[in-house]
């Protein structure tokens, strides 16, 4: 759902405006709209710009060979050809497009390093003319890939030279996962390398308008807001329970904090320390919607990667990823505190 974002899209375009200087994490909770962000961004964006989105969701990546066939698509023609293609076409790819020849060679790692490949590559549809602007969306898919080390790093390395080296190409890394972010930055010492974009909920009012557009009383869009805030996904979702509006409210609370009670309490039986350690951490959210956090402790790890709690790593801030966690987290601490 693409809706009032018109703020964050125009300084998406303003940044692409300028050459390329750092790489670009969008980052935010779980469902904000990020994804929908970018692929507005890749209608919206002017003709001279070529976007390549990679988008890692729900791709089981567990090779170097799978990471290439995502990275790349394979295509009939020649070089020359699937370029000349692309500068007429101006389309945005899921992959980059190169021959089958070219990939075999990729692959079986002769004669084509794929980072000297792909900068050649951008260079040479630059020098034709167009500015290319790469989207990397869940990246952190690959985050322990193994291929002479880990892959990761060699990707951010290469990035930093498309973008502050060279300045090839915008290089935009989207996840929800701010642990990896976080993990990334600082091992492979992306200071002053990389920048960081939030996108986040929307905030009452945008919710509130959104759900009164598509026809909810001013009383029902509050009913929705005092349950989910202003998550996207369960915006769009409310409008396909409208007849039952209330009872889909709560049942979508109950199915959550039922998780969390059921994780809980496993988790004090196989791992009481780890209990000990979270408990405390999640009564923070009694009366508070976000704490100052300065350590990744193994409870907030536990918390973000359960997708509990989200980490801001500029703000060093920690909150439910959403209204519904928040209101979960306390009802699962009368049950399991």
């Amino acid at each position: 759902m693409f809706f009032d974002r018109e703020r964050e899209l125009g300084k998406l375009l303003k940044m692409v405006s300028y050459d390329p200087n750092m790489i670009t994490f969008i980052y935010g909770p779980i469902n904000s709209g990020k994804t929908v962000l970018m692929s507005e961004l890749t209608k919206r964006i002017a003709k001279d710009f070529t976007v390549f989105y990679i988008n890692l969701r729900g791709r089981f990546v567990n090779s170097y060979e799978d990471f290439m066939k995502v990275l790349f698509s394979v295509r009939e023609g020649s070089p020359k050809e699937l370029l000349a293609e692309l500068l007429k076409s101006g389309l945005a790819y899921g992959g980059i497009p190169v021959p089958e020849g070219v990939f075999k060679k990729i692959l079986e790692n002769k004669d084509e390093d794929p980072f000297v490949f792909l900068e050649n590559y951008l260079r040479e549809l630059k020098e034709k003319g167009r500015k290319p602007i790469l989207i990397i969306d869940e990246l952190q898919v690959v985050s322990d890939l193994k291929i002479d080390g880990l892959l990761i790093y060699k990707l951010f390395n290469f990035f930093v030279r498309l973008t502050k080296e060279t300045r090839l190409s915008h290089v935009f890394v989207v996840t929800s996962d701010s642990l990896f972010i976080e993990k990334v930055y600082n091992e492979a010492m992306l200071q002053g390398r990389a920048d960081y974009f939030l996108v986040d909920d929307f905030e009452r009012e945008t919710a509130l308008k959104f759900l009164v557009s598509q026809g909810f009383t001013n009383d029902e869009a509050e009913l929705v807001w005092s349950y989910f805030g202003g998550k996207p996904v369960y915006l769009v979702e409310a409008l396909k329970h409208r007849e039952e509006l209330k009872e889909w409210c709560e049942g979508t609370l109950e199915d959550r904090t039922s998780w969390l009670v059921l994780s809980l309490n496993s988790m004090r039986r196989k791992n009481p320390e780890l209990f000990r350690d979270i408990l405390p951490l999640l009564n923070e959210f009694n009366d508070k919607e976000a704490i100052k956090c300065n350590e990744i402790d193994d409870a907030v790890f536990w918390t973000v990667k359960n997708n509990v709690l989200f980490f801001d790593p500029r703000k060093r801030l920690l909150r439910p990823q959403g209204r519904l966690e928040l209101l979960a987290i306390r009802r699962a601490l009368d049950e399991v505190g």
